[in-house]
């Protein structure tokens, strides 16, 4: 301390350093600006949220193995930087299902999605639309594919379909779609009956949500998400019923558990634009999907939701993209939290990512506002991961610039 030479400061230059900010008028923008991940967003969900709608999206079937293990999956990998490679832009489009993509990940289909939050389906495809990704609706979605479409008239829409018992209820939904303008259909095959999800059974969630004391208690120190339930039109599965009455009777007739790839081969016949088959984990059903006429698959373990200590999907991946070969488009589902979970995905073999939780957090921390801020956090990760490891452009990502210790 005493060999310090000291001196009054210097006013000018201690004036050019004060930059205190007016507080901005828009709370929810100035939360969600503050976020500078996912796992951040997470936070904020959290906190906005009742138990049941939040646990609805964070839990996952039994006691959540996969899901842990996904998560311990993608953070074992190791991306490998390239120095001196002279890579002073990424160019993180591509093309997907016959059609490009500003960004190389879109919207996974979800289910009951405004319960999360009430701007629902219509908040996240307009935030899709504007970042020139793709939106997956869900069969299940609270919002009708009419409805998306007017939303996101510019937006890429894609459809997906739980083939119901009653065949002809399936074929006027893919016929709804193709008309609305939806360009690919998403079939989701892992689902035969609903997985167990015990964090939904221990907070009594069911649909329709019942207004319990519990209830009102959990979600009356979250007073907009309480406004926006109380003040909106009720919850339903706004494709199959304009009513929330007949909720349960809608699930109980929606699995079908006699399902094969039969089924499949009459969906190809029925739909004429890009197909893909959702919820493979094996090389043998990805062989019976392109046999079945599939343009792609789609590898996932639905998040964990669905079978637990089922195989994890960015390990299934590699022996997926073998069995069907680079011709076949591939995206990877389940799990993604980061951009560098993207970048990993696509070095690994897939040609397209889907966030779904991701995306979820986003919504119910910020609406459509907080969907775009998911979207922002990721492409920038992505962009800045790609810069780090030498690629120019999605297509120069490859399973060289990866490296995975073997559990």
């Amino acid at each position: 301390m005493g060999t310090l030479k000291r001196q009054l400061p210097d006013v000018a230059e201690l004036i050019s350093l004060v930059k205190f900010k007016v507080p901005s008028t828009d709370r929810r923008a100035a939360r969600l600006a503050k976020a500078a991940d996912l796992w951040d967003l997470r936070k904020i969900a959290q906190r906005r949220t009742p138990t049941a709608a939040f646990d609805y999206v964070d839990g996952a079937a039994g006691r959540e193995i996969t899901a842990k293990r996904a998560r311990e999956v993608f953070d074992s990998v190791e991306l490998l930087p390239r120095i001196l490679h002279g890579t002073a832009h990424s160019d993180l489009s591509t093309s997907i299902a016959g059609a490009p993509s500003k960004l190389p990940f879109g919207i996974a289909p979800t289910g009951f999605t405004r319960f999360m939050h009430s701007e629902g389906e219509i908040g996240g495809s307009r935030a899709a639309q504007k970042a020139g990704i793709p939106f997956s609706l869900s069969t299940m979605g609270t919002r009708s594919i009419e409805e998306v479409a007017a939303a996101a008239p510019q937006g890429r829409k894609w459809f997906q379909l739980y083939l119901w018992k009653d065949r002809e209820k399936s074929k006027a939904l893919v016929e709804r779609a193709a008309k609305a303008g939806f360009d690919t259909l998403l079939v989701t095959v892992d689902t035969p009956v609903a997985g167990q999800r015990h964090r939904d059974t221990r907070n009594g969630m069911k649909i329709p949500p019942e207004l319990t004391l519990r209830t009102f208690i959990d979600a009356s120190y979250r007073p907009e998400w309480w406004f926006n339930f109380l003040t909106t039109d009720s919850l339903k599965f706004a494709s199959l019923s304009d009513t929330s009455a007949d909720l349960p009777t809608i699930i109980n007739s929606m699995f079908d558990s006699s399902l094969d790839f039969d089924d499949l081969k009459w969906i190809r016949e029925l739909w004429k634009g890009k197909l893909f088959i959702k919820g493979v984990l094996t090389t043998e059903d990805a062989a019976k999907a392109k046999a079945a006429g599939a343009d792609g698959l789609v590898v996932s373990n639905h998040g964990g939701r669905q079978l637990d200590r089922a195989p994890i999907a960015f390990e299934a991946l590699r022996e997926v993209r073998a069995e069907v070969g680079e011709e076949m488009e591939i995206i990877l589902d389940s799990g993604i939290m980061s951009g560098a979970d993207i970048v990993a995905s696509l070095c690994a073999g897939a040609d397209f990512v889907l966030i779904g939780r991701a995306y979820l957090y986003g919504l119910m921390a910020g609406g459509e506002q907080g969907v775009t801020r998911a979207i922002e956090l990721l492409a920038k990760e992505v962009e800045v991961a790609m810069q780090l490891m030498g690629a120019a452009s999605i297509g120069e990502l490859n399973a060289r610039m990866i490296r995975q210790p073997r559990r």
